[in-house]
């Protein structure tokens, strides 16, 4: 049944489940590119609401991230139908895609150094707040919205949508969110104590297993630091994949299943498949956050 809807922020969530049988007894995967952007638009609606709800966002403030590109497009896309300025800043080395849908959201965009990393765009972001009086940085890797809203949204989504069977959850880890808002509610049901928490991190920079960041070709995902909106202690297992892994999940998934997802979302996958072969008999769910059109000018499809 189609519905009316009066802003972007109703389309946000709600998102499939899709059988992945191919990759799994057992596998599903929750298809975040059916949010209007990314899985990235659930956090930037909580922040933005947080903002507001707390005064910190007045009616004529200025909205400021660092980002790879998701956050940003999510951010962009709120500010638009809610009057913000939005500045962005963004290594160089995240696809044209990305940039070019930031400034048609009518974000301003800010490239940082790609040898900086996500610390270079962070920390021009601060320079940013740092000269307007009316700016706020919505820190998406401190921000305990972020987690929170995948605790309120998309972790209720999926235990309704097993009817309370998963066992697994596998995510990607960027800023840690998804992973430890889902986990902490499904965790906390009775039922489910014992849900296996699967982390996904780049092999390059395998922050979280071995306290070691380096340069990776994993966008969106290893910030190369451990972000406060990440909780170690909800997960309960990491897994570190190579970017050619992440590459072959996602040309796969789209040769054999029709969807194109984007790189972050083929590590996840890789890690899904691997630990769905290990324990077939669980219901194992993995986030994919994003669609791959975002990557058409990489080496993703090529």
């Amino acid at each position: 049944m189609t519905q009316k809807v009066s802003s972007i922020d109703e389309l946000i969530g709600g998102t499939p489940l899709l059988y992945l049988d191919s990759f799994g007894d057992r596998l599903y995967a929750k298809v975040e590119a059916a949010n209007p952007y990314s899985v990235k638009d659930r956090i930037a609606r909580e922040m933005i609401n947080a903002a507001e709800e707390s005064g910190e966002l007045t009616s004529d403030g200025l909205v400021v991230e660092s980002t790879s590109g998701n956050t940003g497009i999510g951010l962009a896309s709120v500010c638009a139908a809610r009057g913000y300025d939005c500045v962005l800043t963004m290594p160089e080395s995240m696809s044209e895609e990305r940039r070019a849908m930031l400034r048609a959201l009518g974000a301003d965009l800010e490239l940082t150094p790609a040898d900086d990393g996500m610390s270079g765009a962070n920390q021009r972001a601060e320079e940013i707040v740092s000269n307007h009086d009316n700016a706020i940085m919505a820190r998406q890797f401190e921000n305990h919205a972020n987690p929170a809203a995948h605790e309120q949204t998309t972790g209720p989504e999926i235990w309704e949508a097993t009817e309370g069977e998963v066992d697994a959850i596998v995510a990607g880890v960027g800023t840690g969110g998804t992973i430890t808002g889902v986990s902490k509610y499904i965790k906390s049901t009775q039922e489910k104590q014992s849900l296996t928490s699967v982390a996904v991190e780049p092999m390059a920079s395998p922050t979280i297993t071995e306290q070691c960041s380096d340069g990776h070709d994993i966008q969106g995902l290893g910030p190369g630091f451990l972000p406060d909106t990440y909780d170690d202690d909800v997960v309960d297992t990491v897994y570190d994949v190579s970017a050619e892994e992440a590459k072959s999940a996602a040309r796969r998934i789209g040769s054999e299943e029709g969807l194109l997802i984007g790189i972050s979302g083929g590590a996840a996958l890789h890690a899904a498949a691997e630990y769905s072969s290990q324990h077939p008999s669980e219901l194992t769910v993995v986030i994919l956050p994003d669609p791959g059109e975002r990557y058409l000018s990489t080496d993703l499809f090529q």
